[in-house]
């Protein structure tokens, strides 16, 4: 199960103020491709389960991953996720022709082949996102610049065990430098498959 808290900024002025505020905490920055794919039959999606494809810094490193069944409340993400690297020379043949998954070395995306009866995918397409990586009490924050087709969002992330706790913590540290911000309601994932970007709105600041 992955706890994450989920808090979205109103827009790339804002970012560019969290980043400044959070500076002197920087650890790295990751340049992200995400690619989806489904079963031609939508064996993943009627389960609520999303395969992705995710690609660091152009060709440095590729991550297959499976989320399933995720649920946004109140800013704070709850769902499964497994994940495992593969071979980006790999991950690049399945994106160009994804009927190359179904025999892929690969444990975890032969698991969703034989769980989800899933003998055919095909691709969804993705979106781009630049995340940059602090370090803040002891996690790990991550600042989102996600790049759809249909526009861009921008988004705080932060994976803990106590999302209750640091929801509220990272609330202050935003109310404190007057940065407004509202609770995630979508992931990534669902916006892109909306097809447009949400409405700024709901818990901010002044």
């Amino acid at each position: 199960m992955e706890v994450e808290i989920k808090l979205r900024l109103p827009d790339g002025a804002t970012h560019e103020k969290v980043a400044s505020l959070l500076g002197p905490r920087h650890e790295v920055t990751y340049l992200q491709e995400n690619v989806f794919f489904d079963g031609v039959a939508q064996e993943l999606s009627s389960k609520r389960t999303v395969l992705r494809l995710r690609f660091y810094n152009g060709d440095e490193r590729c991550v297959a991953t499976v989320k399933g069944k995720a649920v946004i409340i109140d800013g704070i993400s709850r769902g499964t996720e497994v994940e495992e690297d593969i071979d980006v020379a790999i991950g690049r043949a399945c994106v160009s022709d994804p009927s190359q998954l179904v025999d892929i070395d690969c444990k975890l995306i032969q698991a969703v082949v034989s769980d989800y009866s899933c003998r055919q995918f095909v691709c969804l397409g993705g979106f781009r996102n630049v995340r940059n990586v602090y370090s803040w009490e002891a996690l790990k924050l991550e600042l989102d610049e996600t790049q759809y087709a249909f526009g861009t969002t921008y988004e705080i992330e932060c994976e803990t065990t106590e999302p209750e706790r640091f929801r509220e913590q990272l609330g202050s540290l935003l109310d404190s430098n007057r940065i407004p911000y509202s609770y995630s309601t979508m992931s990534k994932f669902g916006i892109f498959r909306s097809g447009k970007v949400p409405p700024f709105g709901g818990l901010t600041t002044a």
